[in-house]
């Protein structure tokens, strides 16, 4: 391989996946006071991305994989003091502080679709209604129930379980957007000290070789 050669990285899913993903979060974190359709069904599609992103983390192309961006802390360690000194370590795909932010990502992404589902099955409307949460259950069991079985009602007229998954749901919701706020920060900085333009590369798919 020549020095500096492009070579193509992030195939055709990956980036529809990321793309997508940036449009969904974006429409679903715009629309959330609104509690709309459109808030739902932005919900819904993300988490059929997760799926798909799962799914293609252990059967997608090489770069694709979770397997070839699961770092230890060591790799993450020596990454992070190569970027302190000016001559960061080269990584094809997601370098070891990338990829822990793509775990990181997933994991708060899977967490807030989750409570978007029990704060809209409280409601009674999605694949959760009807289903009283054992957790809510055990935080209120010290506290008198109503004769019917459902959840004790607030001074506000809803019932605790459906505030405190509102108030989870908007809690995770804005811990992704810092993460989101991080992920930028962090591939404009490694596009800065690598010389490579990396978000460029999540459209075109291609980056530099070794």
């Amino acid at each position: 391989m020549v020095a500096g050669e492009k070579i193509k990285v992030w195939d055709i899913a990956v980036r529809l996946f990321h793309w997508s993903l940036v449009v969904l979060f974006t429409v679903g974190y715009l629309s959330g006071e609104d509690e709309s359709m459109l808030h739902i069904y932005s919900g819904y599609g993300v988490i059929a991305l997760l799926v798909f992103r799962i799914l293609w983390g252990f059967v997608g192309t090489k770069y694709a994989r979770f397997s070839d961006f699961a770092y230890g802390p060591k790799a993450a360690i020596e990454y992070a003091k190569s970027m302190l000194s000016g001559n960061p370590i080269h990584y094809i795909g997601h370098n070891p502080l990338g990829g822990w932010m793509v775990f990181a990502l997933l994991l708060s992404l899977a967490a807030t679709t989750w409570s978007g589902l029990e704060a809209y099955g409280a409601e009674g409307h999605g694949p959760l209604a009807g289903k009283e949460s054992t957790l809510i259950k055990s935080a209120y069991a010290h506290g008198d129930e109503r004769e019917n079985g459902n959840n004790k009602e607030n001074g506000n007229g809803e019932h605790e379980e459906d505030e405190f998954w509102k108030e989870t749901h908007e809690a995770l919701s804005n811990l992704t957007l810092l993460l989101v706020f991080l992920h930028i920060a962090g591939v404009a900085v490694a596009s800065f000290l690598h010389r490579e333009n990396l978000a460029r590369s999540m459209v075109t798919g291609y980056k530099k070789g070794e």
